[in-house]
């Protein structure tokens, strides 16, 4: 699929399956958002979201432009307690902070959302840092609304 992101030639994006190759893209884009370079991590979580039809379950997808990987998105279909159906979840994206606010992410997600509707599965959801602004106003400007979950959490540090 091959997609325009922004306005003019130098702006084609193409968007598709992610590559064994593009490990260290990857971890280049998520270390620029989250401050940390987490190699190890994405050698052992990118291997099982490349090759699409390997894992029909699982979405891995990468916006290249002139052949250099701007970003990312992987998600899978989940079923998990408490009543929840299957659905997709969006657990991770990345733009190259160089490619953002020009519809980088929009495409992928759009990719996404037309993979995980193949997978017949009916809702798609993400988690987000209440405090992390940017990222959740993007889910918002696509579609994305307070879901019937609530998430809970329970700090476990000095609990006797």
């Amino acid at each position: 699929m091959t997609a325009r992101a922004a306005a003019g030639p130098q702006a084609t994006v193409e968007v598709r399956d992610l590559r064994a190759a593009d490990l260290e893209a990857v971890a280049r884009i998520d270390a620029l958002h989250t401050g940390r370079r987490k190699t190890a991590y994405w050698k052992r979580v990118l291997p099982s979201f490349v090759g699409r039809r390997a894992r029909p379950d699982r979405v891995g997808i990468g916006a290249a432009l002139a052949g250099r990987l701007v970003g990312y998105l992987l998600g899978e279909v989940r079923a998990f307690e408490f009543g929840s159906e299957p659905c997709g979840w969006v657990f991770a994206i990345g733009v190259d902070p160089g490619r953002l606010r020009k519809g980088v992410a929009s495409l992928l997600l759009d990719e996404a959302c037309l993979r995980f509707r193949e997978a017949g599965v009916p809702h798609v959801r993400t988690m987000v840092r209440r405090n992390d602004v940017p990222v959740m106003s993007f889910f918002r400007a696509n579609g994305f609304v307070g879901g019937s979950f609530v998430q809970l959490a329970l700090e476990l540090g000095d609990r006797s």
